[in-house]
């Protein structure tokens, strides 16, 4: 079977080579992590790709911050990923005292008929 991308973060064994994606469900997740991941002006030649999810590490959570948060993750996705349609962002404080904080996202990929959540921790 052919595979789509690299899996990542880089793992490599003797046996098998780099570990692949290879299948469209997972390649998907992956790419939603990149964008949750990139800063803006990061990714070279795409200075406008990226939430910039380390941005908001010191940054009060509270409806206003969880409101930019969603605003941010939901445009950069109709723009960069068109392919799915996000239904809904939660967020879940986890331990507020050391500022963890994690994201559900809820999407569906109409072209696959396949829906699936994504955890983010903060």
């Amino acid at each position: 079977m052919s595979s789509l991308a690299v899996k990542l973060p880089l793992m490599y064994s003797q046996e098998n080579g780099y570990m692949m994606i290879k299948s469209m469900l997972p390649m998907i997740r992956q790419n939603l992590k990149m964008l949750l991941l990139t800063n803006p002006g990061e990714r070279i030649m795409v200075p406008a790709f990226g939430v910039g999810m380390r941005t908001y590490l010191f940054e009060n959570f509270d409806e206003t911050t969880y409101a930019k948060i969603r605003a941010r993750v939901k445009s950069q996705a109709k723009i960069f990923m068109p392919y799915i349609t996000i239904n809904s962002i939660q967020f879940i404080p986890e331990d507020m005292d050391n500022g963890k904080l994690s994201l559900i996202i809820k999407y569906v990929v109409p072209s696959l008929r396949s829906q699936d959540v994504f955890k983010f921790n903060v």
